[in-house]
């Protein structure tokens, strides 16, 4: 029986890129053989246990045959004459078909050292249009190490953009598709997720709204980069420079769906793109089955961020409704994560990436200000509905006392 270290680890190991999971693969063992030395079996579709100590996945060589439609569409064998090559051929991608023994021997059969050196993400075989969600996968490692220089081989796009053609993305789960966008998200440069996915067709596919961003212009004294679909990845992308949550980078994608709906004798301008994207943000939210609280947010986003860049010239009363629709008082956390993918929009655009945001300041400190005002605080012989109304009162009032000295100061 030999174990060796896979996947991932090994990449990042060579790399010199940061990992924490670690998965094994077995050589020559059988299902009993690690029953007896106290793994636990958590497997369903094939043989995986989990190390008694560590919990780290072993899972026992194995091959695996097409059978179906989708990536659940495989049978696999596994029994101790699998050699390790026979394991490592049937991965994604040659970096991640590498192995390390036990003494720190590292097994490269189809060259994926070379392919580190090289900085090229490329397919391990032909079996790679086996599985839809290698699509993402690939786009999602694209974004894990652009910064590192990383991209796609030309011949593996080819093998992306013919699964994509082949209708089989089509067998993926909304689960799996947002498990993997998530995580993309959550990359360095989560804009290069969606770029890749464009590049082989599959953004048409799985993220129409997305896609029918690009090719759209903007007024250019507003929008230098002039195209919708740009603007979006460049807020994105400041989204992440950032480091803010998986919430707000969502929410900053989805922010302008509604300027795909603009008519085009309108264009460049899209008035009322934000009440267009609404149903939009709905649809991509319902597909995917998005977590309540980034749908809450990116409407919010979507419908607001217009509100947010024009707030140093609202009046207090609307600027205390605006923080009312955001749940101010129950939730100031969604107040800060709305003005984090305002600022975004702002920055994302060709050299305004680091202008000023005050806004993000004064909304904050409105927020702050509104909370402070409880009914505690108001005269006692203030009863029932009046209650309400004079803390509304009251709030418009220290806003409106707010604004002056703001722009006194300013």
């Amino acid at each position: 029986m030999q174990v060796y270290l896979v996947g991932g680890a090994v990449r990042d190991h060579l790399l010199g890129y940061p990992y924490h999971e670690k998965d094994y693969v077995v050589v020559g063992a059988t299902p009993d053989q690690l029953l007896s030395l106290g793994y636990q079996p958590v497997g369903k579709d094939f043989p995986v246990f989990l190390h008694p100590e560590t919990k780290d996945e072993y899972a026992l060589a194995r091959t695996e045959r097409k059978s179906g439609q989708g990536y659940h569409g495989f049978e696999f064998y596994t029994d101790p004459s699998v050699s390790l090559e026979d394991d490592l051929i049937r991965r994604d991608l040659t970096i991640n078909a590498i192995a390390m023994d036990e003494e720190g021997n590292i097994y490269d059969p189809y060259l994926g050292q070379q392919d580190l050196e090289n900085k090229i993400l490329r397919h391990v075989s032909d079996a790679f249009v086996e599985d839809p969600l290698r699509v993402l996968r690939i786009a999602r490692f694209a974004a894990r190490y652009k910064s590192l220089g990383f991209t796609v081989a030309p011949e593996t796009l080819e093998l992306m953009q013919q699964l994509t053609q082949s209708g089989e993305l089509d067998a993926l789960t909304p689960e799996r598709v947002w498990k993997e966008t998530s995580r993309a998200l959550m990359e360095n440069h989560a804009d290069e997720y969606f770029q890749v996915l464009r590049n082989c067709g599959a953004l048409k596919v799985l993220f129409p709204e997305i896609d029918a961003l690009f090719g759209i212009p903007q007024r250019p004294e507003y929008h230098p980069e002039i195209d919708c679909g740009i603007h979006t990845m460049m807020s994105v992308q400041q989204a992440c420079l950032a480091n803010y949550s998986l919430d707000v980078r969502f929410a900053v994608l989805v922010h302008d769906l509604g300027k795909a709906l603009t008519p085009k004798d309108q264009l460049p301008r899209h008035i009322m793109h934000e009440e267009r994207g609404i149903q939009l943000v709905n649809n991509i939210c319902d597909r995917l089955k998005v977590p309540t609280s980034l749908k809450q947010l990116s409407l919010a986003v979507c419908k607001e961020h217009l509100k947010c860049h024009q707030a140093l010239q609202l009046k207090a009363g609307t600027i205390w409704r605006l923080l009312q629709r955001l749940d101010v008082l129950r939730r100031p956390e969604r107040v800060q994560a709305f003005v984090q993918a305002c600022e975004c929009d702002s920055r994302g655009r060709l050299g305004l990436e680091n202008r000023e945001y005050p806004q993000a300041q004064f909304i904050l400190e409105a927020m702050n200000i509104v909370r402070n005002i409880k009914a505690q605080d108001l005269p006692s012989d203030i009863k029932g509905p009046e209650i309400g109304e004079m803390l509304i009162k009251k709030r418009i009032e220290a806003l409106m006392e707010f604004k002056q000295k703001y722009q006194t100061h300013s």
